[in-house]
């Protein structure tokens, strides 16, 4: 039990340390007055929710295989008054913690290919470059960039219902979970390229895509796509994070809040997502992104649904 026990606390070190990070930041910019949300003030007690929102997206994220920004970016564009704009380069702000967190700990426990994650992350860099610029010219339409995020939300979200679905009916593929994720190295980095623009544009981290796409495209196996699809958002994340901030896009006090939050979930999410059915995954994640996609496409037409 002690060996166990001292196991366990060495494997937290990186998240601790991501931790003290996180503290820093925010305390650097709450020090510095850089806690401005639009026209609001980030008060202790929307800190505290800005945490709990974090939790529960690194939670799902750890589970689903996402950085979070699914669940993030909705909550505090709609509820919590966010500019479109602010809410993409906050929230994939905040992924680049997210994502080295559950990245680890699904590493620890081999749930990743090692292979994928250098030509899906490899290319996915350059298309984030490309995506980062794009969204400069869209930023300013906030309606239609809400229409973007709609439209990228609906394909994996109707899939995935459809899939979980099937497999509740016992009607889906019976396929055997492995460790290695198959296709070629340069379909993979196709793949990566597109979704590093999509990452760029959207500020989703790139899991929303790399999840389905791995599993739909390359036959990939659920549990070892959850955990590839973190490690390749890591650099995703910390290439379109870094340039967010650089063109003045990030509220960095609410971005370091919800990465603190993320990072703990995601630890609990990568360590329970052996006893979730891969057809329960998928049928969750593609209800939440089927709202998230009805929301933004009706709110263009200038309907708004809760």
């Amino acid at each position: 039990m002690a060996v166990r026990t001292g196991s366990w606390i060495k494997n937290q070190i990186p998240t601790l340390v991501l931790l003290l990070i996180i503290a820093a930041v925010v305390i650097w910019a709450m020090a510095t007055g850089q806690v401005q949300a639009g026209e609001q003030i980030i008060t202790v007690g929307k800190g505290i929710v800005l945490v709990i929102v974090g939790f529960l997206a690194g939670l799902l994220g750890g589970l689903i295989g996402t950085g979070g920004c699914s669940v993030m970016l909705p909550i505090i564009h709609f509820w919590m008054g966010f500019p479109a704009p602010l809410a993409v380069g906050t929230t994939l702000f905040a992924v680049i913690f997210t994502a080295l967190s559950g990245a680890w700990g699904h590493l620890v426990r081999r749930n990743l290919d090692t292979r994928a994650t250098l030509w899906l992350g490899g290319f996915g860099i350059l298309g984030v470059f490309l995506g980062s610029w794009l969204f400069t010219l869209v930023a300013p339409q906030a309606k239609l960039l809400g229409l973007i995020l709609g439209v990228i939300f609906l394909w994996p979200a109707i899939r995935m219902v459809w899939e979980g679905i099937q497999g509740f009916a016992g009607k889906g593929p019976m396929k055997k979970e492995g460790n290695v994720i198959p296709g070629s190295a340069w379909g993979m980095a196709i793949f990566g390229f597109i979704v590093g623009v999509t990452t760029g544009i959207a500020g989703l981290g790139g899991g929303y895509a790399l999840v389905p796409g791995m599993i739909y495209l390359f036959g990939a196996p659920v549990y070892i796509t959850m955990g590839t699809s973190l490690a390749v958002m890591v650099p995703l994340a910390l290439v379109g994070g870094l340039i967010k901030l650089a063109q003045g896009f990030v509220v960095v006090a609410a971005g370091g809040l919800l990465g603190g939050g993320t990072i703990i979930g995601a630890q609990v999410g990568a360590a329970i997502i052996k006893r979730f059915k891969p057809h329960t995954l998928k049928f969750i994640f593609g209800l939440y992104f089927l709202y998230v996609s009805l929301k933004f496409i009706t709110g263009y037409f200038g309907i708004h649904i809760w």
